[in-house]
């Protein structure tokens, strides 16, 4: 029988508990993407940065995304981003859940996609808990805006600048504030 290694365990949603056997892993594989991100961070050539985004993420990332750099990424495997997409300065994204960011999207400076958190309890707070976020065709995410586990965004909505989302956003919706709340319907 084969056992799911600890990404595929994350992928899958499951609370990795602090004592792990494989929890060394997320640290190696963080330090590995660190070093690509390095070189992301100082280049100022549209086509390596997207070479090298492939590279973190495993996948293609198609000559119509923009990253305007500095960009921070712990794990990238586990992030997928579609065509037309627009990243701004300074974002973040913990992706060892999961992050989808489908075509047409707008990620303003300073969006922080978090798909990774801990328990409440203090005895378990150093496990991580996992849920993936899905921003969907046409969104607008807002400068300062956090996107939290397990929250999808729906398509063509927007989500404002400085917005803290924690259940998910409708279609065709505009949302604002902490928590973030549907402001107006598009």
């Amino acid at each position: 029988m084969n056992a799911k290694s600890i990404f595929e365990r994350l992928r899958d949603g499951e609370t990795i508990l602090a004592n792990d056997p494989e929890g060394f892993k997320l640290r190696d594989a963080s330090f590995a993407t660190k070093k690509l991100l390095v070189q992301l961070n100082n280049s100022s050539s549209p086509t390596e940065i997207r070479n090298l985004l492939s590279q973190i993420t495993g996948g293609e990332i198609d000559k119509s995304v923009d990253v305007f750099t500095p960009l921070y990424i712990n794990y990238g495997k586990h992030t997928k981003i579609g065509k037309n997409v627009f990243i701004n300065f300074d974002c973040t994204f913990l992706d060892l859940g999961g992050i989808t960011i489908e075509d047409n999207v707008l990620l303003a400076p300073k969006v922080s996609l978090l798909s990774e958190g801990h328990p409440i309890s203090p005895e378990n707070r150093h496990s991580l808990m996992v849920g993936h976020i899905h921003i969907k065709k046409n969104a607008w995410i807002g400068a300062g805006a956090i996107i939290l586990p397990g929250v999808t965004i729906g398509e063509n909505s927007i989500v404002a600048a400085g917005a803290v989302v924690s259940t998910n956003v409708p279609d065709n919706t505009i949302v604002a504030g902490i928590p973030a709340k549907v402001i107006k319907e598009i």
